[in-house]
């Protein structure tokens, strides 16, 4: 059998050209949208941004802006913020809080002595003055802590001690009369009878009407006197030791001169005898 191939006359030819055309007419367009379209998206991303909602690029960038600007920003708040609450206070809040500080310690020394806790007491004193050593207008409770230290030295016996803060206490408190007080009765343990009179005295120019004073005064006056008239013989004695060493290479001795005191005066003259 043979076969016979259809004959495609001229019409059918062109027919088939130009569906050809068509068919490669319609892939170049296809591909002209396909190249189109993310510019297109890029165009409706950019759209839908200024509505309201944020691509995935834009929201890495704003995030890392605000980041920045945070750190940009957070040395500036922590310079300026104050490190502990001590420095956000002023000078004068400073100042009333130590003076309470020391008030409070003050208070508990009180206690401390109460209870005949000298030692301690001497501690928390010692606090108080601590900590308004800087503070000008803390001179009362200085005054008065210094006197109390000077009262549980006094308890203790260290009589020295007890002076030395009374004398504290009146550099910043001169009309103190308890510390006057108590200076002089360490003064008397110590037998320093003139040193505790001169208290005495300064008490009573202060307080003319105290009675306590003008008391003590009666009572040390012949104290003093008795230790001064011993002071002088134990003076005499040792220029009678010093002279017997001298005049003791010519035979003589300070028996041979005789010491006679003027009774008005209170000086003496030295008289010689065989």
């Amino acid at each position: 059998m043979v076969l016979i191939e259809p004959r495609h006359t001229d019409e059918q030819e062109h027919q088939e050209e130009e569906a050809t055309k068509a068919t490669s007419s319609s892939f170049d367009t296809m591909s002209d949208s396909a190249a189109t379209a993310p510019v297109s998206a890029n165009v409706n991303s950019g759209d839908a941004a200024s509505d309201g909602f944020e691509t995935a690029s834009e929201r890495d960038v704003s995030d890392n802006e605000e980041g920045d600007h945070a750190l940009g920003q957070q040395p500036v708040e922590q310079k300026g913020r104050p490190d502990s609450y001590q420095d956000a206070l002023n000078d004068e809040e400073l100042k009333e809080k130590a003076l309470v500080q020391a008030n409070d310690a003050k208070i508990e020394g009180n206690k401390l002595f109460g209870n005949g806790q000298y030692e301690e007491a001497l501690f928390q004193y010692e606090i108080a003055l601590q900590v308004t050593a800087e503070i000008p207008a803390s001179d009362e409770i200085r005054s008065i802590c210094h006197s109390n230290r000077a009262v549980c030295f006094l308890k203790l016996g260290k009589y020295e001690e007890t002076i030395k803060e009374c004398s504290k206490a009146l550099e910043l408190n001169p009309s103190y009369i308890k510390a006057l007080v108590r200076r002089g009765e360490a003064h008397e343990k110590l037998e320093h009878f003139e040193e505790a009179i001169a208290d005495m005295k300064k008490i009573l120019e202060l307080d003319p009407s105290n009675d306590q004073a003008r008391k003590s005064i009666h009572r040390l006056e012949p104290l003093a006197a008795e230790k001064r008239e011993k002071m002088k013989e134990e003076m005499i004695g040792k220029l009678k030791d010093l002279g017997n060493s001298v005049l003791g290479r010519f035979g003589m001795s300070v028996d041979n001169f005789k010491a006679v005191k003027d009774p008005n005066t209170g000086s003496y003259s030295i008289s010689f005898q065989q």
